[in-house]
């Protein structure tokens, strides 16, 4: 896997794609080619050293500047560390993290291109979309990029935004789509599944006494988990085979409405002990939303009846199908699986 570095650990010179890239949607992944695509100057990076070529290099901010400039809540469509897995198949030999604090947001453009840029990562070659503003205020735009490229030596290039017939390809689509639950519309934007995993901790067991046992799962607080209900799914444990599982994903109104919202799995005909586990959840699809039952007899008969018909959906087709498309179902209301056991 490629590493992640800070700035003053990247491998120089470097041939830089910049931006967030959160996502890595086809048009992150244009802007991306052009440092590390067959006909870009990065490509000469994969012989690096010898000759001083250029390392394809992804530079991102971290945190993302709105949350230190106005403290909004920035939720992620990929971790750092998935996206140095999606980042090496596209050429690119490192993901360096600027840290995004007040005294770098101050910097002027000329000094942003002079300190970071030429400076710190010693870039042959930039490429950015059209949209990308930088320093102070947002007071650059990729036409002083570009001039003071000129000035430094550094060749900037610009892409161009890439549309669909729903309009501009963006982040912020994938965002509206998880927060509806339609992850096929979601998958179609990403040209992959949405995954997201953490460590499976331990729960308070009422869910293996109701004879559903779950696994907690503790998911970094700055991922972005689409819409809470109950999910058909596909379920990695350390790594491993795909397994068919259905997944609850909010709080538990039936068992204790005071909880905090949590992520189960339920693994479909398993009984595996899974506790300290990393485990890796890929929802296929929303099977319905959630609804206090009156009794837990009742919760448990609807249990019955998601695990039953996930089993059914996972088992017509393979993890690499993707995601179904919206289910009727789910626009109405139902139950919270069991807490986890």
């Amino acid at each position: 896997m490629i590493p992640l570095r800070a700035p003053e650990e990247a491998q120089r010179p470097t041939a830089v794609a910049l931006g967030s890239f959160d996502g890595l949607h086809a048009g992150h992944r244009r802007v991306i080619a052009a440092v590390a695509g067959s006909d870009g100057p990065g490509q000469r990076g994969h012989g690096m050293e010898p000759g001083g070529e250029l390392v394809p290099t992804v530079v991102s901010f971290w945190p993302h500047p709105r949350e230190v400039l106005f403290g909004d809540t920035r939720l992620r469509l990929d971790m750092p560390s998935e996206k140095l897995e999606l980042l090496e198949p596209l050429g690119i030999r490192q993901l360096v993290l600027v840290p995004f604090t007040p005294k770098l947001a101050a910097l002027s453009p000329e000094a942003f291109v002079t300190e970071v840029l030429v400076g710190q990562l010693q870039a042959g070659l930039v490429a950015v979309g059209e949209n990308f503003r930088f320093g102070a205020g947002r007071s650059g735009d990729t036409a002083l990029l570009q001039e003071l490229g000129a000035r430094h030596g550094l060749e900037v290039q610009v892409l161009p935004t890439l549309r669909d017939g729903e309009g501009r390809l963006s982040s912020s689509r994938i965002r509206r789509a998880l927060a509806a639950g339609d992850l096929a519309a979601a998958e179609a934007l990403l040209q992959r599944p949405y995954r997201f995993g953490g460590r499976v901790v331990r729960g308070r067991g009422l869910g293996r006494e109701l004879g559903w046992p779950t696994a907690n799962l503790q998911v970094d607080g700055r991922k972005l988990l689409p819409l809470e209900g109950v999910y058909a799914a596909w379920a990695r444990v350390n790594g491993g085979e795909p397994l068919a599982a259905v997944m609850n994903l909010g709080p538990q109104p039936t068992v204790d409405p005071t909880a905090p919202s949590a992520l189960e799995v339920h693994l479909l005909g398993q009984q595996l002990e899974l506790e300290g586990s990393e485990l890796s959840v890929q929802p296929v699809a929303l099977l319905r939303r959630q609804q206090k039952f009156g009794s837990l007899e009742a919760l448990c008969a609807q249990i019955a009846a998601d695990a039953q018909r996930a089993g059914e959906l996972l088992a017509a087709r393979s993890p690499e199908a993707g995601s179904l498309p919206m289910l009727a179902s789910a626009a109405g209301t139902a139950g919270d699986i069991q807490p986890a056991g």
